[in-house]
């Protein structure tokens, strides 16, 4: 079996394991292309991206074009002479990009394709309550996340599973799956496939800011899936008065019961024994959370800090 040449692009944690796992297989990385360097956190220090601290400390060639476009970077590429392109969690390619090499650009989603499309697969899944989801290798096209599939592995997704669990769980799944595709394309082995038409399309739309706000109205168990797929980040939050000031409350994890009630969903039962909110059809226990201005901390620690509990009551 022939060694490919790949040119890797990507940016975050995620992307790291699949280029560390690469690098270590016996295909040759001849680029690695990331975000730009930028200032961020506590006094603006110069951060650079997981995938780029790995290229360079493993001697790879780093490229960081602020603009896919750029004359001068297409050139830099076509001059790799690359056989594949491999994309992991990075942004939208132009087709004068992707179509460059011999073998294609194949990119790495984290969801079973054609479910969960879009910019937070990994958050969905958990939120709609799946059993299981997996990762999907496929070729690019001019359409977001629905070029032709590669191969596809799957995962469970435990009850206790959130957001950042799963994804260490596909980022290392994931990783597996890269090497395997490049194996398949350097022995001609793999045969894409046209992804299936969807009777009911499930989709993972970025998510913004009011995207994480809950609502009490909801079931129990779909706040409680709500709350796991939104941890640890960006975290899903509810609004509490405390005296006179609305205060802004993150719960990162909790459980949940359910049970006949007549109180209007949101009310809070707060005291140093306990701390429940009240859903549609039971409530939930907060149990790590995270007041505005304050660390996150496990509910004993938080109730520990309040010597007045009738001071506090939801937001209107």
């Amino acid at each position: 079996m022939k060694s490919l040449k790949v040119v890797f692009f990507g940016t975050p944690e995620f992307a790291k394991e699949s280029l560390s796992a690469i690098h270590q297989s016996f295909h040759d990385v001849v680029g690695v292309v990331t975000v730009a360097d930028k200032a961020s956190g506590r006094g603006q220090k110069i951060q650079q991206s997981p995938v780029k601290t790995y290229a360079v400390e493993n001697g790879l060639p780093v490229f960081q074009p602020e603009k896919l476009r750029n004359p001068e970077f297409l050139e830099q590429m076509r001059a790799l002479n690359a056989d594949v392109f491999v994309v992991v969690a990075f942004r939208m390619m132009p087709k004068i990009l992707f179509e460059m090499p011999r073998l294609g650009t194949f990119n790495l989603h984290a969801s079973l394709l054609p479910d969960y499309r879009g910019a937070a697969p990994i958050n969905y899944a958990i939120i709609n309550g799946e059993k299981k989801t997996g990762a999907t290798t496929f070729f690019i096209n001019e359409k977001i996340d629905e070029g032709n599939i590669l191969l596809q592995d799957e995962v469970r997704i435990s009850a206790e599973d959130d957001a950042g669990s799963l994804h260490d769980k596909l980022m290392d799944l994931g990783a597996k799956l890269v090497v395997e595709t490049l194996d398949g394309l350097a022995n001609h082995s793999l045969m894409e496939k046209p992804q299936p038409e969807a009777e009911f399309q499930k989709n993972a739309f970025k998510i913004f800011k009011e995207d994480t706000r809950i609502n009490w109205n909801q079931t129990s168990e779909s706040i409680y899936n709500f709350v796991r797929g939104m941890s640890p980040y960006p975290a899903s939050f509810t609004s509490i008065r405390i005296g006179d000031e609305l205060k802004t409350l993150k719960i990162y994890k909790g459980s949940y019961e359910k049970q006949a009630h007549s109180l209007k969903p949101g009310t809070l039962e707060i005291s140093k024994s306990g701390f429940r909110i009240y859903t549609a059809d039971g409530f939930y226990l907060p149990q790590e959370i995270q007041l505005e201005g304050k660390k996150r901390m496990n509910l004993k620690d938080f109730l520990n800090g309040f010597r007045d509990f009738e001071d506090i009551s939801p937001a209107d």
